[in-house]
């Protein structure tokens, strides 16, 4: 077995994961952090899941902005799971902002794994690069789709991910030895291993932390952040998967006032902050007329949210071990366990 695998931004919700993961099954980890002063928090987060031994995991000092040290994390690797985004602070003047970055940074990982001459990269995409722009609901969306990065509403980080990953597959072209292949998650909920939360979660700190004033009933697909590391790793390792993307979402949709419902009914002791009201659909496209934010709303209300995770299943073997529910209501546990939503 090939059993050497890189995962950028070891320090991330999902990188954790999917760390977690690799360690439990025995490969050999090494992660990159952009200062090893982050090494210790990793692997305190990893012993309080249950990790004992750390013989197998190791770090690479790296900035996903500069070219220095990728071509040396990755010569002994095998594999490369390209998990890490750029990382911002503050507001962001133009679009443009976080998305040339976004290319640079898989551009960057994609050209020293070659150099390294690694057998398959994954890279951590998004559904916003699947679906956000098939508004038929008639439909079922599944990989063959790309959204248009021109549609109204688009968020820039949703533009950056699915552009970074259209220049991931341009790159591609004309490989002909390194492999590559997609995960693109829905919102990611599930259990954290800290307090470092995905940002899908702050959908439940405004509902649940008295932000939110009226629940924006929005429709959502979701799924378990373990669910999202144990497609990477069968991604990595199963011949068939080069190639391919792989929408990551458990069955079915739900919306923000189910989960309000969901909670009401299983977490009483959580929902006190919680509007009992919903804003109208209708409230919500008038608002999108002068309102950034809410344009983004509307084109989530207004796309098509049947999709199919049965790619993953067939080629993968995959199956979520979290329904939609579970993943919301482990994802709310955890905001609790670290008193996020005090």
């Amino acid at each position: 077995m090939k059993n050497n695998v890189l995962v950028t931004g070891g320090t991330g919700f999902l990188g954790m994961h999917i760390i977690f993961q690799l360690l439990q099954k025995g490969y050999n980890v090494k992660t990159t952090v952009r200062s090893l002063k982050s090494k210790d928090k990793v692997i305190e987060v990893l012993r309080n899941n249950g990790i004992a031994d750390f013989a197998q995991l190791s770090f690479a000092e790296v900035d996903l902005s500069k070219d220095a040290g990728w071509k040396e994390a990755m010569l002994d690797r095998d594999y490369v799971l390209s998990v890490a985004s750029p990382v911002f602070f503050g507001k962001f003047k133009n679009e443009d902002e976080l998305i040339r970055p976004a290319i640079e940074g898989i551009t960057r990982i994609l050209k020293a794994a070659k150099e390294a001459k690694v057998k398959r990269v994954v890279m951590t995409s998004n559904f916003g690069a699947i679906g956000f722009s098939n508004a038929d609901k008639n439909t079922i969306t599944t990989e063959e789709y790309w959204t248009d990065e021109n549609v109204k509403g688009l968020s820039a980080y949703e533009k950056s991910k699915l552009i970074a990953e259209k220049e991931a597959w341009k790159f591609m072209e004309n490989e002909t030895e390194l492999e590559f292949a997609t995960i693109n998650p829905v919102a990611i909920f599930g259990p954290s291993q800290s307090s470092h939360v995905s940002g899908s979660f702050e959908l439940l700190t405004g509902l649940l932390n008295g932000s939110m004033k009226r629940v924006i009933n929005i429709p959502l697909n979701v799924v378990d952040a373990r669910d999202v590391a144990d497609l990477h790793i069968r991604a990595m390792i199963t011949p068939e998967a080069n190639g391919e993307r792989f929408i990551a979402s458990a069955d079915g949709e739900i919306s923000m006032a189910d989960i309000a419902t969901l909670l009401r009914q299983e977490r009483p002791e959580l929902v006190s902050k919680m509007p009992s009201k919903t804003l109208p659909n209708a409230a919500i496209k008038v608002a999108a007329l002068f309102n950034k934010h809410a344009k983004e709303g509307e084109l989530m209300i207004n796309m098509n949210r049947q999709i199919s995770n049965a790619k993953a299943k067939d080629i993968l073997g995959w199956a979520p071990i979290s329904t939609k529910e579970e993943a919301v209501l482990a994802a709310v546990d955890s905001l609790a366990k670290y008193h996020l939503l005090d």
